[in-house]
């Protein structure tokens, strides 16, 4: 029977990508979306059957479905696992996929091309829930690769317009560069183990019987899964396709970068803390590199004037703070940080799809204000997850990013005050943000202002439920109960230690607080009092220049990669391919040659053929004279 259901969870999105790419467009845009809705919404209430079950039991379910590859002593089957790690990731992919579906109704309602929207939809979800719930990593890359496809086709699905196709092509590639580091990963713990089976390999490694001796190797293996993770979840140096796939649309955004896609890094990580845990250099360089990213992408949002780019950064951001807690061990951490992070930042993608919505499809935040009272329930619930991404009291992202803050207090002072820093930043340009948008006077056109109104209700409701998770999700891991710290104890071999409420602990959540309300009040005393609207690009000049155009790293990469790249295809294109030809055609019109003189010895006469028969055989007896 659970095999049954599990397939079920799995497949329920699947059959809804098939009903929209061969249905999708013979019913109707209400049915197609429905459909799509539906079938994710089925695959998170059986999450919630199993969630309950193993909460109750604590039994994994692992279930193989046949045999997948049996070669000499390496084995493998293709098999689902559905531990405390996996069901947590399932819930929130699912459960926030539902909402994302059900919005996309609305959103998505005048687009010609929608039924093929929610396949694409569908077959993302169903490539994450594959990645999540695969027993080994073969099957967790197939869900990798999947995910990258249909972040792809998302991207790109306005595809009419160039900028897109080229975002989308900026993240498909960006990601195969990591996905290489991530297969070499795979093919070194391969030969170490001769298995890819989680649990498999979590024994080998705790007897120690195959690791002993292969620590260099096995830091290598991880360094390369890590490499793995830097793309897919946006780290330096490999994060600056995830700012520009904001050009998908809304929902997009919010499903690929708030609850599912770039969290998989973070997930694969954790999944294998086992294999991190033997190796703590590697662990220094995750911990160096999120903390780096957090500064680096904090302070490019400082400057954004873009709505959907402002929350990229964040989103970058934040996974820098997610990595940096990895590095440093608190896997359970990390994890409590991706839960609430899910819910406030789908919440903020999705509201601001609706301002985008309100002002028919602006997105520069200059040219907005004065919001908040025609679009009420838009702005409460932004204001909420704003809070929580800020990090105050007692929202959820306060009891997740203080968590993080602790630890690294802990660890390393340098990196505390790194993260500290990145956060005081996060929460200048999240209210920057929402006093651009949702303060002052309105800047935009008189017809945009005349036709201003609150989202349809497929919209606000989303937003609303996301609006509460994000304000009371923090209780699943308040300090002193740590449900979620036990409830991963099965899956993680380091013990994160529980942090006990004393002075230290009150301190740092003081410090904590006060940056959050410094950046708040900062942002309050440029865009509020001073009523300081951002300058358009062309009188941006000085070091400010630098940061709104994210510190030239494109610009780099176009120069020390792109460029070369180019150049070497233009020399094979002009040069290399065209000489290639002629030589290989030199040869076809020799043998061309050949045989247009040829054939004129084929004329008939039987004189000149014993003739030539003669010449032959009198060559063939010289030679063997002469050979003798």
């Amino acid at each position: 029977m659970d095999k049954t259901l599990a397939l079920v969870l799995l497949l329920s999105p699947f059959a809804g990508f098939l009903f929209n790419v061969f249905f999708g467009k013979k019913v109707s845009k209400g049915l197609s979306g429905a459909i799509g809705t539906i079938t994710v919404l089925v695959s998170f209430l059986l999450s919630i059957c199993f969630f309950a079950q193993l909460n109750q039991n604590g039994e994994p379910f692992e279930i193989s479905l046949f045999d997948w590859i049996s070669v000499h002593n390496f084995k493998l089957d293709f098999g689902l696992l559905l531990d405390q790690l996996s069901l947590l990731w399932l819930l929130f992919v699912t459960g926030i996929g539902s909402l994302i579906h059900l919005y996309s109704i609305s959103y998505m309602h005048d687009d010609e091309n929608m039924h093929k929207f929610f396949a694409y939809l569908n077959l993302f979800v169903f490539f994450m829930i594959t990645l999540v719930i695969g027993n080994n990593l073969l099957v967790m890359f197939i869900g990798w690769e999947g995910v990258g496809l249909c972040s792809y086709l998302l991207i790109g699905f306005w595809y009419k317009n160039q900028d897109y196709n080229d975002a989308a092509k900026k993240a498909f590639i960006m990601n195969r560069v990591g996905d290489l580091g991530f297969l070499i990963g795979i093919f070194i713990l391969g030969m170490m183990f001769s298995t890819l089976n989680f649990t498999q390999m979590h024994h080998e490694i705790m007897t120690g019987s195959s690791t002993q001796n292969n620590l260099f190797i096995a830091g290598i293996a991880a360094l390369c899964l890590f490499i793995g993770a830097c793309g897919k979840s946006a780290q330096l140096p490999l994060y600056t396709w995830l700012p520009d796939a904001m050009a998908g649309p809304t929902p997009v955004s919010a499903l690929i970068h708030a609850a599912t896609m770039v969290t998989a890094g973070i997930f694969m990580v954790t999944r294998m803390n086992f294999l991190f845990d033997l190796t703590p250099y590697v662990q220094n360089i995750i911990a160096i590199v999120g903390a780096a990213t957090a500064l680096v992408a904090a302070s490019i949002g400082l400057l954004q004037n873009d709505i959907k780019k402002v929350l990229a950064y964040s989103t970058v951001s934040q996974l820098g703070l997610m990595f940096l807690a990895l590095g440093l061990g608190a896997y359970n951490v990390a994890v409590f940080h991706v839960i609430t992070h899910a819910f406030f930042k789908a919440c903020l993608f999705l509201g601001s799809g609706s301002v985008i919505h309100g002002l028919h499809g602006e997105q520069d935040m200059r040219k907005m204000g004065g919001l908040r009272k025609a679009m009420p329930i838009t702005f409460w619930t932004m204001m909420i997850s704003t809070l929580a991404i800020a990090g105050i009291f007692p929202f959820a992202g306060f009891w997740s990013k203080d968590e993080i803050l602790m630890v690294a207090f802990e660890h390393n002072k340098v990196l505390w005050v790194v993260a500290s820093i990145a956060s005081i930043m996060t929460a200048f340009y999240m209210f920057r943000l929402m006093y651009l948008t949702f303060f002052k006077e309105f800047r935009g056109t008189d017809e945009q202002k005349h036709h201003l109104h609150e989202s349809p209700s497929l919209i606000t409701i989303p937003l609303v439920i996301l609006a509460i998770l994000a304000a009371i999700g923090g209780a699943i891991n308040l300090p002193g109960s740590a449900w979620l710290k036990h409830f991963l104890e099965p899956v993680l071999v380091t013990k994160h230690e529980e942090h006990h409420l004393g002075t230290q602990e009150f301190m740092l959540m003081g410090i904590a607080l006060a940056g959050a309300v410094f950046g708040i009040l900062w942002a309050y005393s440029k865009y509020i009092k001073q009523a300081f609207v951002p300058k358009e690009d062309a009188e941006i000049v000085g070091f400010s220049k630098t940061i709104y155009n994210k510190y030239y790293v494109d610009e780099f990469y176009t120069f020390l990669i792109v460029r070369p790249l180019n150049s070497l295809s233009n020399f094979f294109r002009t040069t290399l391919e065209p000489a290639l030809g002629k030589v290989v055609f030199s040869f076809g019109t020799v043998a061309n040659g050949i045989g247009t003189q040829g054939k004129k010895l084929q004329t008939g006469s039987v004189g000149l053929y014993l003739f030539a028969f003669v010449i032959g055989v009198g060559a063939i007896i010289t030679y063997l004279f002469i050979a003798k």
